[in-house]
């Protein structure tokens, strides 16, 4: 998962001052956007005097997305920044209070809606604990808790689910496409305008950045985020120009004569002197031109528009070795049609002949850009890994951004205790069956170093915390080892020796306010609405998960290896107790 390109022209522009506010980065984000039957299901236990009942609300998934064995968990960001800001507006409580469906709901539910917001979270011991975000995790695990007054957890549900299920599966989308490149393949994010409106343009641009990609065309990501930009033109743009008279007094300043009465020169002359063949397309070799001279230090053409290899490549080199001559360096080519690898092999031969002819043109032409964007998907890049081309970057749009392999993750938010009683939900569906009570969630590491997963535990929170296993001790025997238990296969038991433990939550949202992490705490120059340093740090994380921790058994495009969420005996017997209790005994006559 190399994060380095040298591709298109770039920008990184870090000026927040749009975000720099506390709320969601969409205005759309606020309490009205839930389903109304959560308002109804508050409204039902206001008026039995529920609504205030100690409860406490799981958000996980039941099944990895795209036939793969990890999710990559996204959008706690902006569920931090939705509880700071949750309130029901005077607006809001009128728009309710004239609806059909709550219009007859008395006017003391109303003023209780009203109470509710970042102070009253405080006042009330609301807590909030999360993975971290960019964690790689697995079916059934917590992602993010939820303690507080039953009626709240009700009202929180749907919007915490979308904050979460798109970030999370875009951002496992994107991993994999980063994964089955290779690592000296970079990928960006070209999506925009096929993306589900602009929100989900935008947030395909962040969290597609956080799963590994290096850039994105998306200016509006770019300086919302911090993502680097990139892009080219377009074959409009090559279509546009007619002839070479168009450029034919297009002057560009010629560094390696600075110091002389003449460096601005006639660009298309220069051209001109290396243009060995007069077949190709001369309105083409004007629109590169008229780009080189635009973009002297960031050149790189789009070669398909008429005939790849016949006319693009040998109007680009001309151009490129022009721009080397006025002491430029130019950037590439990118390949939107045709067959990618024969034509990115054909374009490597054609500079390395280059090379090859006039030595002293190494620096400019041994290593060029080759870009590929036509309709890329994960598919194409697996075959792409196994086979010899000479692409360095993929421009991937409309699969990732989409998630055509997989439109949603399926994250559900389950109540799991209220009044301090456990609660389960049963189902003739295995996968359905939810896992009582408030638990904690460890992740166990072993291997040589210690720094491989081996399997995620869970307890229940009033259980003791595992312990790594004692290094001196080698008797694998022994009561040293945990007892880790598949929560609905009896026969599917381990044990485990860690040599480190780790715990994946973590209080994130306390007393009304955001908890900062152990992650940010150490760096007090940095504070958290550092959109673009939170960006690096979370990418950083996923890459260091990904590529330096799980096996590539677990991460693999084909047949992976499953990774086990398992269970503590405790909260085992725990839940097989309350699954006897809850389930009804049928009678046969």
């Amino acid at each position: 998962m190399d994060t380095t390109t040298t591709t298109t022209t770039t920008a990184n522009n870090n000026n927040n001052e749009d975000n720099t506010h506390q709320g969601p980065t969409n205005p759309l984000v606020r309490a009205l956007l839930t389903d109304l039957y959560q308002l109804t299901m508050t409204y039902a236990h206001w008026k039995t005097n529920k609504a205030n009942d100690p409860s406490v609300f799981e958000l996980f998934f039941r099944k990895n997305p795209f036939r793969g064995e990890y999710t990559v968990f996204c959008g706690l960001d902006e569920c931090l920044k939705f509880l700071q800001t949750f309130r029901f507006t005077p607006s809001d409580i009128r728009y309710l209070q004239s609806t059909k469906a709550l219009s007859h709901c008395e006017e003391g539910y109303f003023e209780y809606l009203s109470t509710i917001h970042t102070t009253s979270l405080a006042a009330c011991h609301t807590r909030v604990s999360a993975c971290r975000e960019g964690t790689i995790v697995f079916p059934k695990t917590p992602l993010i808790t939820i303690e507080g007054p039953l009626g709240l957890g009700h009202l929180l549900e749907t919007a915490l689910l979308n904050l979460v299920n798109y970030p999370s599966l875009i951002a496992t989308n994107a991993s994999r496409m980063v994964l089955r490149a290779t690592p000296q393949t970079a990928c960006i994010e070209f999506g925009l305008r096929r993306a589900q409106g602009p929100d989900g343009a935008c947030s395909a641009s962040k969290y597609s950045y956080v799963g590994g990609f290096v850039g994105t065309s998306n200016v509006q990501a770019g300086k919302s985020f911090g993502i680097p930009i990139a892009g080219t033109h377009a074959h409009s743009y090559v279509q546009s120009f007619s002839c070479l008279q168009d450029v034919a007094t297009l002057t560009l300043s010629n560094k390696n004569h600075k110091h002389s009465d003449d460096d601005e020169q006639v660009f298309l002359d220069a051209v001109l002197t290396h243009r060995h063949d007069s077949t190709t397309n001369d309105s083409e070799l004007a629109a590169f031109c008229a780009y080189a001279c635009a973009f002297p230090n960031a050149c790189l053409c789009l070669v398909d528009t008429y005939d790849t290899l016949h006319s693009g490549i040998p109007n680009f080199i001309a151009v490129a070795k022009a721009l080397d001559d006025f002491g430029y360096t130019p950037v590439g080519v990118r390949l939107d049609s045709g067959d990618l690898v024969a034509l990115s092999n054909g374009c490597k031969d054609a500079f390395d002949a280059v090379v090859a002819a006039e030595p002293l043109r190494r620096q400019a032409f041994a290593t060029l850009t080759i870009v590929a964007s036509n309709d890329i998907n994960e598919d194409i890049l697996d075959r792409f890994s196994n086979t010899h081309h000479s692409l360095t970057a993929f421009g991937i749009g409309t699969n990732l951004v989409t998630c055509q392999a997989q439109p949603a993750l399926g994250c559900v938010y389950k109540l799991v205790e209220c009044n301090g009683e456990p609660r389960i939900k049963l189902s003739e569906e295995i996968t359905k069956v939810t896992l009582p009570g408030r638990k904690r969630i460890y992740r166990l590491y072993g291997g040589p170093s210690g720094t491989t997963p081996l399997v995620d535990y869970m307890t229940m929170a009033d259980e003791d915390p595992p312990v790594p296993n004692n290094d001196d001790d080698d008797d694998d025997d022994d009561d040293n080892g945990i007892l880790c238990r598949d929560p609905f296969r009896s026969q599917h038991r381990i044990k485990v020796f860690p040599k480190r433990v780790k715990q994946l939550q973590s209080v994130v949202f306390e007393q009304g306010r955001v908890v900062r992490s152990e992650e940010d705490a150490h760096d007090e120059n940095e504070t958290n609405d550092n959109t673009a340093t939170q960006l690096s740090k979370t990418r950083d994380y996923v890459k260091q998960q990904l590529c330096d921790e799980f096996p590539e058994e677990v991460t693999r495009y084909k047949d992976p290896t499953k990774y086990d969420v398992m269970v503590s005996p405790t909260l085992y017997n725990y839940l097989h107790e309350l699954w006897e209790k809850n389930a009804p005994v049928p009678i046969k006559r």
